[in-house]
């Protein structure tokens, strides 16, 4: 739709929720899929790889759209801090993976919310308010049950795996990225930011995979693995990065990170219809508690609008 002057309408905000529901079913796959593939190749290498390929195919689109001029170095300085965190984190995604299960990770995942609302506060001074800290409690509370399987005595142990304690240094990364993308956006088009962030952070990848590409025997790779990175490279990657940054714009940074409170049941789902089966009903309790925190964001965040209009 076309308004006065030719700028065009934002989208409703209902099919910016619709939009952020596709991006959470897509993420949810990435663990099953990542999990699967996470031997097949070292870390950087698999990380490097689906950055490259993924901005090679988003390339052409964003060519003929915006022509991709030169964005300048401090534009280039600003995307290559938004990809720096997402770097760290599909690094150490990967690497987590190779010890611990798709679903921890998605259940661990929930706590990103609740940090990049704390990283918003400091960078945008967003309010994290009564009902985000809530959600906060809440997700915290299930991520907590489900991983050390509702035992108190694991819990008070801090019997935590090692796969787990990577990707949750993982996490506060990629709790960064939302924010980033608000503090640092300055009006370009989302597609053309997408890209930058693909180019630069194939850049920052490409440093510590330099003395391992000559190890790697490329004819040994399984096509499984090919196929992994390209389902990746363009459903969780292209996709779901171009859905995320236009939904932080208007629903902002804590809204569209609490839909990752949808990973853990929808991950259940995926890893059941694999036939990988579904872990012990003592852990699974947890999930409805962490869902619940996501309708506390979202309502929590309508309620506080209103407050303000009213007032």
């Amino acid at each position: 739709m076309k308004l006065a002057h030719g700028a065009t309408a934002a989208p409703p905000l209902w099919s910016l929720h619709l939009l952020m529901l596709l991006a959470a079913i897509l993420v949810s796959t990435s663990f099953t899929v990542g999990k699967a593939i996470a031997n097949g190749l070292d870390p950087i290498i698999l990380t490097l790889v689906r950055f490259i390929l993924a901005a090679l195919l988003f390339l052409p689109y964003v060519q003929r759209r915006f022509g991709l001029p030169w964005p300048g170095w401090a534009a280039l300085g600003r995307y290559s801090v938004i990809s720096g965190a997402l770097v760290m984190f599909f690094w150490l995604m990967f690497e987590s993976l190779r010890f611990t299960s798709a679903f921890n990770t998605s259940v661990i995942f929930t706590l990103v919310p609740g940090i990049s609302g704390m990283y918003s506060a400091v960078l945008l001074r967003e309010r994290l308010g009564r009902y985000r800290l809530i959600a906060l409690a809440l997700a915290m509370a299930g991520a907590l049950w489900v991983i050390f399987q509702g035992d108190i005595g694991r819990l008070f142990a801090l019997e935590l795996g090692r796969g787990d304690i990577i990707f949750f240094i993982g996490c506060l990364f990629m709790a960064a990225y939302t924010p980033l993308i608000k503090l640092l956006h300055r009006g370009e088009a989302m597609a053309v930011m997408t890209f930058w962030i693909l180019a630069t952070g194939s850049l920052w990848l490409a440093v510590p995979a330099l003395d391992r590409l000559a190890e790697v025997q490329w004819h040994e790779v399984a096509p499984r693995i090919w196929w992994g990175i390209l389902y990746l490279a363009i459903f969780c990657t292209i996709i779901t990065f171009f859905l995320t940054q236009v939904a932080t714009m208007r629903l902002g940074p804590t809204r569209v990170m609490a839909y990752s409170y949808l990973y853990p049941p929808l991950v259940l789902a995926i890893e059941w219809l694999y036939g990988h089966g579904l872990p012990p009903v003592q852990g699974i309790i947890g999930v409805p508690v962490i869902v619940l925190a996501m309708v506390v964001v979202q309502r929590g965040v309508n309620l506080e609008k209103e407050l303000k209009t009213s007032g």
